[in-house]
């Protein structure tokens, strides 16, 4: 006998953990299946959270009330910003993680949340009644009956790992595939595709030469992903002996990381033996990351170069197996205990784990809506790598707007959809339902055509209040984010009318910082705006009244920095709002759009754009058939309101 709930999750990765805390966390009884609950939360891949764009999406998790920053926070063995002599659009946090306790801290979360299953099983089938999901099967024979399934099954889809001459049927290395949910998901009529991505080999601590490498240290400040600042707890093992002594920097222990360069030997190991990779360029039809490319791609693709970083990463603190972030490879092991041992630092290394490539099925984004909801089956969610993304804080990122989306359409209230110049979560969500992903899609800042607008620091200013009004975000954050907003406007507000003017003090104070005098009066506002001004040397002669935290002082100084170009943003969305806010009737006959072109009548009607902007970013659809459909839907509308059921065609 099936058991019911309001939301049932498929996969418990990042995605999955997102999409199960946020539908509990609203409110819904949420039930999580995973085929092992010993690997939720797994990071088969690179150790680490963050980076441009995905250090963004992180902290835009945070601020709708998601978990992955503050679990990296608990976790993490060190932390960075990267980016710091570049403008504050692409400055992003990176941090390392303990990855056995980066997932137990996870499942913790999980097994403390109220209203919230965990069960460990394989879904085999999903179960429709008419055109709506009504439950999920395990391969055990269990039903469980559900108004809204999210599917976040990652690399496991048809899974097979791939190493030299070694093939087997996997989702990741040791785990099963899960064949049967592909063959369900097809026999419901979705299209799926093909791609791959691949791991590099992990290594033994105690056979690397540390005095050969550079080490990478983390932050001597106190940095975290979540706008809630330090964590209460901090989790943390006992360093393994075998590394250098750790970083110390005073606020918190953190373990380098260590850079080595390949060689042109290196570069020969891997050339003579490309014959043997089943991924290396033109040997596997499924595609591969651009962003994240193999190493015997690097070598084929940048022949040129002499060499390429290899990053050294542990694992955690406690481990000795180290992450060779840079090698990815499908090589077979012979081959990769060869190449690494051609770089001094490693010329006596071990292999603990070879690396592998994974092939595995995913569905086409186009087939979704914007909320993440499938067109085809009403209630069924995707998020992930299941939608050809690549990267954990994607998927999480994915999974946490699924998991806000099955929670509101089981009480049947619209979903939470948001716009290219509100959050990188919305342009990621666009550029998969808008565009053609055709190899492992990767959120980067250059993907965000208002990036300056999306900053890092600013995304609870941004979302919180959307979190809050979704009934995740708590009101406490929301209050907090509230303040935030009215302490920037308020500093914003008081330098531009403070006036600074020429004195003896002041000239000898900007000459302590190689500033040249002021000649005239102006407003601090104004001061900072000049190249190489700071807010320490307005505070040092114009003082605040009131307390104000780092975070607003940076927001501050943006704001007042970078007036011009944000205000032209600003405009620019408010140009394209138009046809952002023009809706497109989700059962549109294209075929009736008198004066379309073929292409842009055959990309729509796949496509299904929920409005004219997101038409506009169509491949194939140029500003001519825009101008066509805009004629057409005002038609519509009009004939709409006289009671007919469209337009009648000329």
């Amino acid at each position: 006998m099936g058991q019911e709930y309001e939301v049932i999750v498929v996969g418990a990765g990042h995605a999955g953990c997102e999409a199960a805390l946020a539908a509990a966390r609203m409110g819904r009884r949420t039930l999580l299946v995973t085929m092992n609950l010993d690997l939720v939360a797994e990071m088969p891949c690179n150790p680490s959270i963050g980076g441009p764009a995905k250090g963004h999406l992180v902290r835009e998790i945070d601020a709708l009330g998601g978990e992955m920053a503050r679990n990296i926070d608990r976790t993490f063995i060190q932390i960075r910003m990267l980016n710091t002599s570049k403008g504050p659009a692409v400055r992003a946090l990176r941090a390392q993680a303990d990855k056995r306790l980066y997932s137990l801290s996870m499942k913790h979360v999980l097994e403390g949340e109220p209203g919230l299953d965990l069960k460990q099983g394989h879904v085999e089938r999903l179960l429709v009644k008419g055109d709506r999901i009504a439950a999920v099967g395990l391969a055990w024979g269990e039903r469980f009956d559900g108004k809204a399934v999210v599917i976040a099954s990652g690399t496991f889809l048809n899974g097979r790992i791939l190493s030299g001459e070694y093939s087997a049927r996997a989702g990741r290395a040791g785990e099963f595939p899960a064949i049967g949910l592909a063959r369900s998901l097809r026999e419901l009529g979705f299209e799926l595709g093909r791609m791959q991505t691949n791991t590099p080999p992990r290594i033994d601590a105690r056979t690397i030469k540390f005095a050969l490498t550079t080490p990478q240290y983390g932050s001597d400040q106190p940095l975290y992903f979540s706008f809630e600042g330090a964590p209460s707890t901090v989790l943390s093992l006992p360093l393994n002996p075998v590394y250098p002594i750790p970083q110390q920097p005073g606020w918190r222990p953190q373990i380098p990381c260590y850079l080595v360069h390949t060689n042109s030997a290196t570069h020969r190991v891997i050339g003579d033996n490309l014959h043997r990779s089943p991924i290396a360029p033109g040997a596997i039809e499924a595609t591969g990351p651009r962003y994240c490319p193999s190493i015997e791609e690097k070598i084929v693709r940048f022949a040129h170069k002499e060499s390429h970083q290899f990053f050294l990463e542990p694992e955690g603190w406690a481990t000795g197996e180290v992450y060779v972030q840079g090698c990815f490879t499908a090589l077979p092991f012979d081959v990769q205990l060869s190449l690494l041992r051609t770089i001094p630092a490693l010329a006596e290394v071990e292999i603990m784990r070879p690396g592998y490539a994974v092939e595995y099925d995913y569905v086409p984004s186009y087939q979704l809506k914007s909320s993440l909801e499938t067109r085809r089956i009403h209630g069924l969610f995707h998020a992930g790598q299941t939608n050809g993304t690549s990267g954990y804080e994607e998927a999480a990122g994915q999974g946490l707007l699924a998991g806000i989306n099955a929670a509101r359409y089981v009480r049947d209230q619209p979903p939470l959809e948001l716009r290219r110049d509100e959050a990188y979560l919305g342009v990621m969500v666009d550029d998969l339902i808008a565009k053609e992903i055709t190899e492992p899609y990767r959120l980067m800042t250059s993907r965000a055509e208002y990036r300056l607008l999306l900053r890092q620091g600013n995304a609870d200013l941004r979302l919180t209040p959307l979190g809050y009004r979704v009934g995740l975000a708590t009101e406490a954050r929301y209050l907090a984010a509230r303040a935030k907003k009215e302490a920037i406007e308020a500093e914003v507000g008081r330098l531009e009318k403070t006036i600074l003017r020429p004195s003896p003090e002041l000239d000898a104070l900007l000459g302590e910082y190689g500033l040249e005098p002021i000649r005239a009066p102006i407003s601090a506002g104004q001061f900072l705006r000049r190249p190489g001004a700071s807010y320490q040397i307005v505070r040092a002669v114009a003082p605040s009244d009131r307390p104000l935290s780092d975070e607003v002082i940076e927001q501050v100084g943006t704001q007042i920095r970078y007036e011009g170009y944000i205000s032209r943003q600003q405009r620019q969305v408010a140009r394209t709002r138009r046809l952002e806010g023009r809706r497109i009737p989700e059962q549109l006959d294209y075929d009736g759009v008198i004066g379309l072109r073929n292409e842009a009548r055959e990309r729509l009607s796949r496509h299904r754009p929920a409005t004219v902007g997101q038409a506009s970013r169509i491949q194939g659809v140029n500003p001519a058939d825009i101008s066509v459909l805009l004629v057409y839907l005002e038609r519509y509308r009009r004939s709409s309101m006289s009671g007919r059921h469209g337009p009648q065609s000329s």
